[in-house]
């Protein structure tokens, strides 16, 4: 990194080489995973100590704030354990409570994590963004025009950003809002030399008088016993290390009966005859000795987790136990403070504590004991994965693969399985990475075939991790069947991000793999995808095709899920042809499919679909009920796209019967629901909607941006046809005649009439 910052100084040019860098060593979809919180980690009520250091910061702090000059704080050169966040997200209440921020921002950057690397700076930028309300689509790609984005949007606000466990200085600067009335609060192992505008705050350990008065705070109810300085022996034993008399209290509160002169032996005796490196190993050493065997392997199996957090089912499926003897172990490692628990009974370790207890692990349990627990919890999210999506999309249950036998019964409940699925997406996304790289083939590949439907309604970027694992994966084996099944979902997945090209190719991959094995309805499925490409293309009449051969292939192996499913698409595509008799035909039997093998998402479709022509036939009475009944059914299941087509659907009908403002309404519904899940082509359409019912050429004009951006030459053509009317504009009537004419539109004989007067 030496030559690239010799070659060229600027931070975004590092930040590119280094991100190139853990792409070849297998780091770059490890360091894309961040959690990042709009609000500060709770408050310790114990916090003793750091007043000289709490001062100065709040006082650089305060005059910051006052002054409103832009200001970087760093609690730097401060080793593992010495309560480098605790102190951050104190002075963060502190100041809070002074005078509330606009804006909280924190991230645990993992600068020091030893099983994952460090975060992705254009991860976190990605999930501050969102954060600060920024829709998906709106937030560009690279690392520079994220760290641009982000001080737009950070300008002018009172915000706090907590950067915590920094690995280098390359991580933060592109995370550094540098705007007047932002504060950043900076925590690191290292001194980040080289940034601008820093405070520098070097934490030690706690001062005798500190580490005497912590365990006091901690321990109101021990004896002291015959030494009145056994307090401050404990204390020097453990260094005076926050995280180390912390474990150490912890001990002790756990051994009724004992004095603090009785530990303080006790440590000085185990100090002497066993060689153990500071403070916090040996806090470590002696909490972990005294918890029993069976939660000293509950807090080892823990550690093999690959996701950022577990839940009592987790940790249960881990050690092979009953949730209730889990949930038990679990309670007494967090109030040994082994384990950290959120508000909503979800775990997480100190990576120090992570570290020891892997270690722990390596040694105590042998390496088949450590694979089968593993094995269980991926059997665990499997299983309860399963059911959850099949409870949310039934029809397709007979296409999954199967996934062992989960206790959760409670996702037998559609929103139950939603909040589970949501909830447990990180963990899901670390599993089918973890199980790709360390040889557990199946589980990737059963992984992703199960969230795939999922994956539909949303989060696109999992949804291309998950499913690029299992290609890659699939891609070693000699199965054709599970190398055809793999690529058609990240062909899925290129679908939703609008990565036409990468999807076609995919797909012309596919097909032979899919007559090599003899996979009818595989090929109708690809076939369909190769429409909906198409669609996006505007190539409507090669869609129309892909849909009729993919119809037929699909009648002649009776599925009748897949034939509802293309009769709906084959009927959206007729409507855009202006065959609106075939078009109904069509999706009316798809209506009667869906009903009959109960698949509620595709009767929804269906009905929107026949909603649609029936907005064009001019039935708006007809099409208002079908919207109706299609609105109910996708709120029910929870389908944001289905309900965003369906909102800006509405607004086509009242702009139809002449109610602008209903109109209007309506198209800022889908417009909000369209950005919110990064739809860009329903973003098009809800746009020139707007334009066309307001006559507001801005909508157009942005429309025109967004439909070119993603190659959409329908909403190209209406765009420029709203312009050229809001501007008189010949130049933009005449650009979308042309279009128009290429996709044989029925709108183009209305542009030339147009042009002609």
């Amino acid at each position: 990194m030496a030559v690239v910052r010799a070659l060229n100084p600027d931070v975004g040019y590092e930040a590119q080489w280094r991100q190139a860098l853990r792409v070849v060593g297998g780091e770059a979809r490890a360091a894309a995973q961040v959690r990042v919180h709009a609000e500060l980690p709770p408050d310790l009520a114990d916090f003793v100590g750091r007043g000289p250091e709490v001062r100065r910061l709040r006082q650089v702090l305060a005059e910051s704030r006052r002054t409103g000059d832009a200001v970087v704080i760093s609690a730097i050169e401060g080793m593992a354990g010495i309560g480098k966040t605790e102190l951050a997200v104190r002075v963060g209440h502190l100041m809070a409570r002074d005078k509330p921020f606009d804006q909280v921002l924190f991230v645990d950057l993992r600068g020091f994590d030893p099983d994952q690397p460090p975060a992705d700076p254009a991860a976190v930028l990605d999930g501050f963004l969102r954060l600060l309300g920024v829709p998906g689509h709106k937030i560009g790609n690279g690392l520079a025009a994220r760290a641009a984005a982000y001080r737009e949007r950070l300008a002018g606000a009172e915000a706090l950003v907590i950067l915590d466990n920094a690995a280098d200085r390359e991580q933060i600067e592109p995370l550094l809002p540098g705007t007047a009335g932002c504060l950043t609060l900076v925590t690191s192992r290292r001194r980040l030399d080289g940034v601008a505008a820093v405070t520098n705050v070097v934490l030690s350990p706690f001062t005798l008088d500190e580490a005497v008065t912590f365990l006091g705070r901690m321990l109101p109810d021990v004896p002291v016993g015959a030494d009145p300085t056994a307090a401050a022996r404990i204390a020097e034993r453990c260094g005076g290390l926050p995280l180390a008399l912390d474990l150490i209290a912890g001990h002790i509160r756990a051994t009724p009966g004992w004095t603090l002169t009785d530990h303080a032996e006790r440590l000085d005796e185990r100090h002497r005859t066993r060689r153990i490196d500071g403070g916090v190993e040996l806090a470590f050493s002696l909490s972990y000795q005294r918890l029993p065997a069976d939660l000293r392997r509950l807090l080892r199996l823990a550690a093999l987790h690959p996701g950022p957090e577990l839940d009592v089912h987790a940790a249960a499926a881990l050690a092979d136990i009953e949730p209730s003897a889990a949930q038990a172990g679990l309670d007494h490692l967090h109030r040994d403070h082994l384990l950290q628990r959120d508000a909503s009974a979800r775990y997480t370790c100190h990576d120090l504590v992570r570290s020891y207890a892997a270690a722990r692990a390596a040694d105590e349990d042998p390496p088949a004991e450590r694979r089968a627990a593993q094995t269980r919890l991926f059997d665990h999210y499997l299983g309860a994965a399963a059911l959850a999506v099949n409870t949310l999309f039934p029809a397709d249950a007979l296409r999954r693969p199967e996934a062992p036998a989960t206790h959760l019964s409670a996702l037998s409940a559609p929103d139950a399985a939603r909040a589970w699925l949501d909830t447990e997406r990180p963990n899901l996304v670390a599993v089918a990475s973890h199980t790709a790289d360390h040889g557990w083939p199946s589980h990737t590949l059963r992984v992703s075939t199960i969230l795939w439907r999922y994956f539909i309604h949303g989060y696109p970027a999992d949804a291309l991790i998950v499913h690029g694992h299992a290609y890659r994966t699939a891609r070693n084996s000699d199965d054709p069947a599970a190398r055809a099944q793999a690529t058609m979902e990240l062909a899925a997945a290129h679908l939703q991000l609008s990565n036409l090209e990468q999807a076609v190719d995919l797909l012309d991959q596919v097909l032979p793999l899919l007559r090599q094995t003899g996979d009818v309805a595989g090929q109708a499925r690809a076939l369909t995808n190769l429409g909906v490409a198409d669609t996006r293309l505007c190539r409507y009449k090669a869609a129309a095709d892909h849909y009729e051969r993919a119809a037929t292939l699909f009648r002649q192996v009776g599925d009748k899920v897949g034939e509802a499913r293309v009769l709906n698409n084959l009927g959206a595509v007729e409507e855009r042809l202006g065959q609106h008799e075939s078009a109904v035909e069509h999706l009316r039997h798809a209506l009667a499919l869906s009903r009959e093998f109960g698949d509620r998402d595709d009767e929804a479709w269906a009905l929107t679909g026949l909603a649609s022509v029936e907005v064009r036939a001019g039935h708006g009475a007809d099409a208002g009920r079908h919207f109706e009944q299609s609105l109910a059914i996708f709120r029910e299941l929870g389908d944001r796209d289905g309900e965003a087509w369906a909102v800006e659907g509405t607004g086509a009908l009242h702009a139809s019967l002449g109610e602008p403002a209903q109109a209007a309404e309506h198209f800022r519904r889908a417009l909000t629901i369209f950005r919110e899940i990064e739809d860009r082509d329903g973003e098009a359409y809800a746009l020139n909607g707007l334009g066309e019912t307001l006559d507001d050429v801005t909508h157009h004009a942005e429309a025109l941006i967004v439909a070119t951006e993603i190659s959409a030459p329908d909403q190209q053509a209406r765009a420029h046809a709203g312009l050229g009317r809001g501007l008189k504009s010949r130049e933009h009537l005449e650009r979308a005649l042309a279009l128009y004419a290429e996709l044989e539109s029925p709108a183009a004989e209305d542009i030339r009439r147009l042009l002609e007067t």
